[in-house]
């Protein structure tokens, strides 16, 4: 099964603290070889994005920034046997943050990826 999980933080006055980067290199690698990791990426501000909304049976297009005061900053995809799994290696990420990184606060939120089985057997 594959789960996404997304990142929302607000923006941090300060960077990083580059131990907690190096924490979650070796984090990262450790599921990379568990075979569990198979993507993962900063987002850039919502500012370089855009919404495209479907409504009344009209498209619009707006342009970030959003109004929100958490942004979205990362993801990562994870191919794992439940979802509990991927609550496990999210909640191992949230706690470096907590661990390495004082008074930072965000929310990960861990979205299962529909897959074939999702669906049923084909017709037929």
């Amino acid at each position: 099964m594959r789960y996404l999980v997304l990142l929302k933080s607000e923006q941090p006055p300060t960077p990083p603290p580059p131990e907690l980067m190096e924490a979650i290199m070796k984090l990262g690698g450790e599921a990379t070889a568990a075979g569990a990791l198979l993507d993962t990426a900063g987002l850039a501000p919502s500012g370089a994005g855009a919404t495209v909304e479907l409504t009344g049976g009209r498209l619009s297009v707006t342009d970030g920034p959003f109004a929100e005061a958490k942004e979205l900053i990362s993801y990562a995809l994870y191919e794992v046997r439940s979802k509990e799994e991927a609550v496990e290696w999210a909640a191992r990420f949230m706690k470096l943050h907590r661990d390495l990184w004082e008074g930072w606060e965000g929310v990960s939120t861990v979205l299962k990826v529909m897959g074939p089985e999702d669906f049923g057997p084909p017709a037929g």
